[in-house]
Parts: structure tokens; C-alpha cells; sequence
């Protein structure tokens, strides 16, 4: 079974820092375009991030461009989304997903995600 198992969430004062995991089984993580996405109380999803296979390209969305980071390590079948200089509005449930073609921000398709792993930003 294929699945995505995030990890790493939890409460945050404001200017913190969380490190999110993303773990993928029943596939093989290196052949797929992964995603962060989130989605904050009475809010639709919103696109945070995008690499590619070999993590040599990644994209954000403007609101964490410069704070946040993602990256794989495809032998260990992870992928993380390093998050700095949180604020209130980063509170959200974020969760990692499998794209199902090369696609970049918001629109995108995918077929695999996790149950998503809470971010609590608050002082």
C-alpha cells in the first residue's frame, strides 16, 4: 500500500523553527515530484512547496519564500520541509503529497497524501 506518513509537527512561538518529515512506503519515493501542502481552519489548501525527483529544483510559494525549505533524501524514502521564522499565520495542518506529473504551485493533481502533521504557531 502506498502510503505518506508526516511527522515533526507541534506548538511554536512565533520567530521558531520546526523541521516536518515525510515518510513514503509502498513506492519508490525517488521516481515522483513532491509537495507541502497546508491548509489553516475554515481555509482551502494552499500550495507550500514543490521538488523535484533529484531535489536539484524546488519551488515555494511567495508566502514562505526565504523561511522555509524542502529537500529528500530518496534512500531513506523521506522528504522534510524545514520551517524558520514562523508566524501566527503558518498555523495550519500540513501534509505531504505525491504529484502525479512534473506541475509546479497551485492546480496541481496528486494521488498519494499524508494525514498531515499539526503546526501550531502562538506565544
Amino acid at each position: 500500500q502506498e502510503r505518506l506518513v508526516e511527522s515533526g509537527g507541534g506548538l511554536v512561538q512565533p520567530g521558531g523553527s520546526l523541521r516536518l518529515s515525510c515518510a513514503a512506503s509502498g513506492f519508490t519515493l525517488n521516481s515522483w515530484y513532491m509537495s507541502w501542502v497546508r491548509q489553516a481552519p475554515g481555509k482551502g489548501p494552499e500550495w507550500v512547496s514543490t521538488i523535484n525527483t533529484g531535489g536539484s529544483d524546488t519551488r515555494y510559494a511567495d508566502s514562505v519564500k526565504g523561511r522555509f525549505t524542502t529537500s529528500r533524501d530518496n534512500a531513506k524514502n523521506m522528504v522534510y520541509l524545514q520551517m524558520t521564522s514562523l508566524k501566527p499565520e503558518d498555523t495550519a495542518l500540513y501534509y505531504c503529497a505525491r504529484l502525479t506529473r512534473i506541475c509546479f504551485g497551485l492546480n496541481c493533481e496528486y494521488d498519494v497524501r499524508g494525514q498531515g502533521t499539526q503546526v501550531t504557531v502562538s506565544s
